[in-house]
């Protein structure tokens, strides 16, 4: 019952970041900036250690989860570039986006919360206090999460029906994986490599999508200062965490 807790308040917490992305979209470059930061840390901090604690812990080699992290990169860099191909001619960065792209992204965010919600499941049925611990870190996290899930669907011009839409999925995804953890357990084997296509593909979102578009109309120390609060802000969540 307290993992179901701990859900539905990421569930707002992850509604509130989202929310917050549209009703500031005027100002989107700022919170893009911001957004990528976040995405570099979460990869850099919490996504590649977690990958090898788990080959350690598990003794699996390291070099699935890492070629896995390349497929992952190369994925959506692929997927991007084939929706964008008949854009051959336009000379604006800005404008190299397409629908799908956002929503490819926010889909693999989505399922990334589904796999937080399984992990304070699984925590809880192991201790209280370990269960405690992990839905504390991805509370610390759920609001960026939302921020993140915004800002990929409207960047790629994604209407706001399915921006709203995708939030939601995104919301909802940490209280379907709590309940999924009542029926069936990921194998650590599957999880790890999932650990790294989704790091690759974070990887690629934020330093090849998220950073240009950033700086595309106006480059500034400002929107520099806040792609380091965000890195910043992470580090700090998962050093207290």
């Amino acid at each position: 019952m307290i993992a179901l807790i701990f859900s539905f308040i990421i569930f707002l917490f992850i509604l509130l970041g989202g929310f917050l992305a549209i009703k500031l979209k005027d100002k989107i470059h700022y919170i893009i900036s911001f957004t990528a930061g976040i995405l570099l840390a979460v990869v850099f901090f919490e996504i590649i250690p977690e990958i090898f604690q788990i080959s350690i812990e598990k003794n699996i080699d390291i070099t699935a989860p890492l070629i896995a992290l390349i497929v992952g990169f190369m994925f959506i860099h692929i997927l991007e570039k084939v929706a964008v191909l008949h854009h051959h001619h336009e000379e604006e960065y800005a404008e190299h986006k397409h629908p799908l792209v956002g929503m490819a992204s926010a889909l693999g965010l989505a399922f990334h919360s589904f796999l937080d919600g399984v992990g304070i499941g699984l925590g809880f049925q192991v201790d209280y206090r370990v269960g405690l611990l992990i839905a504390l870190a991805i509370l610390a996290h759920g609001f960026s999460d939302g921020l993140n899930t915004a800002s990929l669907m409207m960047i790629n011009k994604n209407s706001m029906k399915k921006t709203i839409g995708f939030l939601l999925m995104d919301a909802v995804a940490p209280i379907l994986g709590v309940l999924a953890t009542l029926i069936f357990v990921i194998p650590d084997s599957f999880l790890i490599l999932y650990l790294g296509f989704f790091a690759g593909f974070i990887l690629y979102i934020s330093a090849s999508d998220l950073l240009p578009e950033a700086h595309s109309q106006h480059s500034s120390y400002k929107l520099i200062g806040l792609t380091t609060a965000g890195i910043v802000f992470i580090f700090i969540i998962t050093r207290l965490i």
